[in-house]
């Protein structure tokens, strides 16, 4: 990547996130951290308007807007693949949220660029048992509460067919054995608890926030999961 395609992409991903570190920019572009400052202050003398608020880190100071992102074909036929994992993997309300973001960025794309797409989208088809579907649109329930540090309240059915009330404060979903999970503290258990997504019969949001502050990071659920994925 050039020195320009690089202070652009820094730019995107300054654009994407309310702060980014240095650390995390060197890392993302192999490049040094004195590269990266260079970087910053070439931005800056460019009249992008950059802060830096420690130790969270750089950010674009409100206001500033970029014009429309352009797309590369490769990018653009990635985020197509993504489109169709999405609708097998996710649940409806997820993969229409995802099919309209995907109609935003083919508004911004050159017509040769969506003949291109058009021909991939119709030659471009995956196959998963019926089985892994989520029948109920509870992912946007969950995102949000992580999000928010929001408590919901599930009824959940478990591998035993027994049905229980459930207050949980949601730390993580988690895709592993072609399931989805919630890693959740479980007011009922005190502990933390592994639910199965399709186990899940109902979500009511109680506009409560958590009441536990100190929570396990996903990091820690990722390491000791019970298979090896």
């Amino acid at each position: 990547m050039n020195r320009l395609d690089r202070l652009f992409a820094i730019l995107v991903l300054l654009q994407s996130k309310k702060y980014v570190t240095a650390e995390s920019i060197s890392e993302r572009f192999d490049i040094s951290l004195r590269t990266v400052y260079r970087d910053i202050k070439a931005l800056g003398a460019s009249g992008i308007p950059i802060s830096y608020e420690a130790p969270r880190g750089y950010f674009i100071v409100a206001g500033f807007f970029l014009s429309p992102v352009a797309f590369s074909m490769e990018e653009s036929s990635a985020l197509l693949l993504m489109e169709k994992m999405v609708r097998a993997l996710a649940d409806k309300a997820t993969a229409d949220q995802y099919s309209r973001a995907m109609t935003k960025i083919r508004s911004v794309m050159k017509s040769s660029q969506q003949d291109l797409l058009d021909i991939l989208d119709e030659n471009t088809q995956l196959q998963f048992s019926a089985n892994w579907l989520l029948q109920e649109n509870f992912i946007p329930k969950v995102q949000n509460a992580i999000a928010h540090k929001q408590q919901l309240q599930i009824q959940y059915k478990d591998k035993s067919e027994q049905q229980s009330l459930r207050l949980i404060e949601p730390v993580g979903l988690i895709f592993y054995a072609f399931s989805w999970h919630i890693f959740a503290w479980c007011h009922l258990r005190q502990d933390y608890r592994d639910f199965k997504l399709n186990r899940i019969l109902q979500v009511l949001e109680p506009g409560t926030g958590f009441e536990k502050t100190d929570h396990l990071p996903i990091s820690h659920f990722m390491e000791n999961l019970p298979v090896n994925y």
